[in-house]
């Protein structure tokens, strides 16, 4: 019984210290007022009842913040002895994190002001609590009122002032207490992209010609080949971290996995980091599950790196829940991707988070968003934190299927800008060369984004267990995850070499980028326009550095010396063609080893009769693209087999393919293309068809492309199907939609059948006439 008595007396001396221990309440370092609270544009509407439950997330403060600023500027340093010594979870903690006594008070001080601790953890720097609004409004001295959100057709809850505590010290944040600006994924169905720029979804220009999906949209596993190729790395021995607000169904993954006849035996772990349910749930929706993003995030990271040790998805309500689970879980993933944007009341919030990440070795790629440029109503955040990679979108072209990269241009909708959160420019954009007045970035603020990877509307994705997508969906969504597992391919060659992984990348490219090594490490992207910036040499506002070329990997692993190469292919290699008329083969060229010089194309071994042509003549530096080979057939011709040789010559290197030409003679293998009818009257905003038929004669043996050209650009043209199977006989209906802007007259749409190195070519006269 006095042992009793003694425990409970400890117990209210506990409690009492807390109460008493400073008189004066603390305030809190972040702020939480949102600033159309403080405004008063935003109308209170009444409060929140005192019994209904708040889950909140409780953030202690770095110890020593100058320390770790400090700290941070050695271990990117090259020249530091500390360079690329990281710290673990517990030995930041020790170093920079709360006290034991500290973190202990805090709980201390959530119990005794009536509230449950549901989780959280000093490496964490957080204690998860859960209580009733009286107990919020009492514990941090505010009012927990609702208001009419200003652009948004609902109410929020937020507090009417800054919280403040009666705790010895300051809190660095308290995250949950409000729901202003609700979490989003940055994926973009093309459908809404076209109602919000005024154009059909037919219309949205894509280039999914070469991908190994359904439909030729690309998998993750075309991502890998264009921007890493066929090389060894898989990401063995890697893990990988997704943040992500909604649980998602891994049936939808097998669904995926099935449909595009490949594997996944990478192991996959849910985890709940506040309670959140990992399953495909979405409350703010009515329960209805869209795990689109997901799931899309899961297969572009896996298509990169298909050799991952772990990929853990996490899961939670709360941001800085989410983030601290992936700095102090075991296995902790050093490459992460996030495809989710929100507004946070103040943009500092997770910083003591993005710097631990730093000092542990960690990166963490952020989605630039999909609204263009960056604004106060255009989401920039978390794309603009000082401590993230931000990802933009491009719009890519391989050369094949599962090929390598061929172009590559700006993604009209990759978000970018200058930060509108007004953080300060951080010291690897100040580098003599980075900003400059033809990308006109800021030389005060953090500029925006880091890389860039493909965005356009050209992937294939399953969800909700209901339907898989070809070409539907794009977004930045797809670009982040991609780096994540770029790094991990980067990481797992450093570990092989004896060398600590790679950390926070972005003092390394950015110092890497202003030499000449920059053309062998990046694909520059300079065309295309987003908003108010476009595409330029070297770092711009809508792609940044561009993305990942051949030399990529070598040069942030230092992989020895690297040997500049190229290799040629041509496709078909074997083509048949009749005397009198001409064949055509694909030429394409990829560079590796820093190679970086134009290679010029020519032909050899055709036979009296044949010349070959090439469209271009050669491929511009740094050497990767392709080239229209045509072999022109005189009727005088012999009938034959020849080896045709194709050389490339570039960098002071020679390298050859092949061609089987195939002349025949007699009964011509070859087919016909007609349209019927040849002449059309479609009214503004309607529609017609003809129907485009091909006839194949001798042993003519091939699939045929149906394309079109001169319609106008206010016309659309599409093809049901777009291409007739082999052996090449059958028909297409032709669909033309007339814009509400064309041109009244006469259009003359020439369509072009392409199949087995033969070209053929037909007309359809469009009239176009005024709506009656």
């Amino acid at each position: 019984m006095i042992r009793r008595v003694g425990l409970l007396m400890l117990t209210i001396a506990a409690i009492v210290s807390v109460l008493t221990l400073n008189s004066q309440a603390q305030s809190v370092l972040t702020h939480h007022v949102r600033e159309a609270v403080r405004s008063g544009s935003a109308p209170v509407m009444g409060r929140l009842p005192a019994n209904q439950t708040m889950h909140l997330d409780v953030v202690l403060p770095l110890r020593d913040q100058a320390g770790l600023t400090k700290f941070l500027q050695d271990l990117y340093n090259p020249k530091s002895p500390s360079y690329r010594h990281y710290l673990t979870p517990a030995r930041f903690t020790e170093k920079f994190g709360p006290t034991q006594e500290d973190y202990d008070t805090v709980l201390r001080f959530v119990r005794a002001n009536g509230f449950t601790v549901t989780g959280g953890s000093r490496d964490g720097m957080e204690v998860q609590i859960k209580g009733p609004v009286s107990a919020v409004e009492s514990a941090f001295h505010v009012s927990m009122k609702t208001y009419q959100h200003p652009t948004e057709g609902r109410t929020f809850y937020g507090a009417d002032r800054e919280p403040t505590t009666d705790l010895p010290f300051h809190l660095w944040h308290v995250s949950g207490l409000d729901n202003y600006s609700l979490p989003h994924p940055m994926v973009v169905k093309k459908a809404d992209y076209a109602a919000t720029h005024g154009i059909y979804p037919e219309a949205v220009v894509k280039h999914a010609t070469t991908g190994s999906g359904p439909s030729a949209s690309f998998l993750g596993s075309d991502m890998r080949a264009a921007y890493y190729g066929s090389g060894p790395l898989t990401g063995a021995g890697q893990n990988l971290g997704l943040f992500e607000y909604l649980g998602t169904d891994l049936a939808d993954l097998t669904t995926y996995y099935n449909n595009v006849h490949q594997t996944n035996t990478v192991p996959i772990t849910l985890l709940s980091t506040d309670g959140t349910s990992t399953a495909c749930v979405d409350t703010r929706a009515g329960g209805n599950c869209d795990d689109t993003e997901q799931n899309l995030d899961i297969t572009q990271a896996l298509g990169m790196a298909p050799g991952l040790a772990s990929l853990t998805v996490y899961v939670g309500s709360v941001d800085t829940a989410i983030i601290s689970a992936m700095t102090t879980h075991s296995p902790l993933p050093t490459t992460i991707g996030c495809s989710w944007g929100w507004t946070p009341a103040d943009p500092s919030t997770l910083d003591p988070y993005f710097q631990k990440m730093a000092s542990q070795g960690q990166n963490f790629f952020a989605a630039s968003g999909d609204s263009s440029t960056w604004s106060t109503r255009n989401e920039a955040w978390p794309a603009d934190d000082a401590y993230v990679v931000s990802v933009g979108g491009t719009d890519l072209v391989t050369a094949s299927a599962g090929g390598p990269w061929s172009s590559e241009t700006a993604w009209v909708d990759s978000g970018g800008g200058i930060t509108p959160d007004k953080i300060a420019i951080p010291s690897w954009q100040q580098l003599s060369g980075v900003i400059n007045s033809s990308n006109k970035g800021s030389t005060t603020l953090r500029n925006g984004p880091d890389v860039s990877a493909n965005a356009n509307f050209t992937f294939y994705t399953c969800s909700d267990q209901t339907t898989c997508l070809a070409n539907e969906y794009g977004g930045t969504s797809f670009a982040a995850p991609m780096w994540a597992g770029y790094i991990a391919l980067v990481n797992q060659q450093l570990v092989a070499n004896g060398k600590p992984t790679i950390g926070f990348i972005n003092p390394t490219i950015y110092s890497q980028n202003v030499t000449s090594s920059y053309a062998a490490d990046f694909h520059d992207i300079t065309s295309g326009t987003s908003g108010s910036y476009s595409a330029v040499t070297g770092y711009d506002l809508v792609t940044g550095w561009g993305s990942p070329n051949s030399g990529l990997i070598a040069a942030l692993t230092g992989s020895g010396t690297q040997t500049p190469a190229f290799t040629i292919s041509a496709a078909p290699s074997s083509i048949s063609v009749a005397a009198g008329s001409s064949g055509s083969s694909t030429v394409t060229t990829t560079v590796s080893g820093g190679f970086n010089s134009a290679i010029a194309l020519t032909a050899s071994g055709a036979p009296t009769g044949v010349t070959v042509g090439f469209s271009p003549s050669s491929i511009a530096a740094p050497g990767s693209g392709t080239s229209t080979a045509t072999f022109t057939v005189a009727s005088t011709t012999a009938a034959g087999t020849y080896n045709i040789t194709i050389t490339g010559t570039g960098g002071g290197l020679t390298q050859t393919a092949t061609v089987s030409l195939t002349v025949t003679s007699g009964v011509t293998s070859g087919f016909s293309v007609s349209a019927s009818p040849a002449v059309i009257t479609v009214a503004r905003r309607g529609s017609g068809t003809a129907t485009i038929t091909t006839a194949i004669s001798g042993s003519f043996n091939s699939a045929i492309t149906l394309t079109a050209s001169g319609q106008g650009s206010s016309q659309t043209v599409t093809f049901t199907p777009s291409s007739i199977a082999s052996p090449g006989a059958g028909s297409s209906t032709m669909k033309v939609t007339v814009g509400r802007n064309a041109s009244i007259g006469n259009h003359t749409i020439t369509i072009t059948a392409k199949g087995g190195g033969i070209t053929h070519t037909t007309t359809v006269t469009l009239t176009v006439t005024n709506v009656r």
